[in-house]
């Protein structure tokens, strides 16, 4: 899944920039932006992030 990047959290430390493989992410006015087409769905860049701006949306199971 895509990850979401809650810009009110985002602190911009730039870590998430600099786990991303792809190169996906990058800084735009001190805040993370995430270009879509580029993501590989790795998941690197949620634990990376020191103040929880980045999640990772799981879908959900069907009901049995």
């Amino acid at each position: 899944m895509i990850p979401v990047i809650d810009r009110e959290r985002c602190t911009g430390c730039g870590a998430c920039v600099e786990i991303c493989p792809p190169r996906a992410l990058a800084m735009e006015q001190e805040i993370a932006r995430l270009e879509d087409e580029f993501c590989e769905e790795c998941g690197f860049c949620a634990p990376e992030c020191p103040s929880g701006a980045i999640t990772i949306p799981f879908p959900m199971s069907p009901q049995a």
